[in-house]
């Protein structure tokens, strides 16, 4: 008989309650129309005092430059943003947020705020406050101890 592996058991538990947190934000993004990835996107882009580049977009959000390409485009689409030509460079095309774009941001932080409700409800403030803590504890480790 083998012996539990409660490491094993734990990642696996961080890999379903993932799933469950994607599904959830998903099932709460869907009304807004869009996905975890543009809303990831949309609230990046509202932190840019200017417009930024696609590059700049692809290293904050740690993807690669044709990931934002395939976001830009859906949310282009669904007028949220638009590509600007840069002022000093003509070659250069940046990013910047629509009306529609801000009208979704608003949105987002509420369908942000009951998506969190949901995948928290089962716990008491008492053990929210430690899920906090325990996650403040996984962030925190230094770079060179992480994958």
């Amino acid at each position: 008989m083998s012996t539990p592996d409660p490491d094993g058991l734990l990642a696996e538990q961080l890999l379903r309650l993932t799933r469950r947190l994607h599904r959830i934000q998903k099932r709460h993004l869907e009304p807004i129309g869009v996905t975890p990835a543009q809303s990831r996107l949309l609230r990046t882009l509202a932190h840019y005092e200017q417009p930024p580049r696609m590059a700049d977009l692809a290293e904050r959000l740690e993807v690669v430059p044709r990931a934002v390409t395939s976001l830009v485009d859906g949310l282009e689409a669904s007028d949220m943003v638009r590509r600007v030509p840069d002022p000093t460079n003509r070659r250069v095309i940046r990013i910047e947020l629509t009306d529609g774009g801000l009208k979704a941001l608003g949105r987002l932080r509420g369908a942000r705020r009951a998506a969190a409700e949901d995948i928290l409800a089962p716990l008491d403030a008492a053990q929210r406050e430690q899920l906090g803590g325990l996650l403040d504890a996984l962030f925190d480790v230094p770079e060179r101890h992480r994958c």
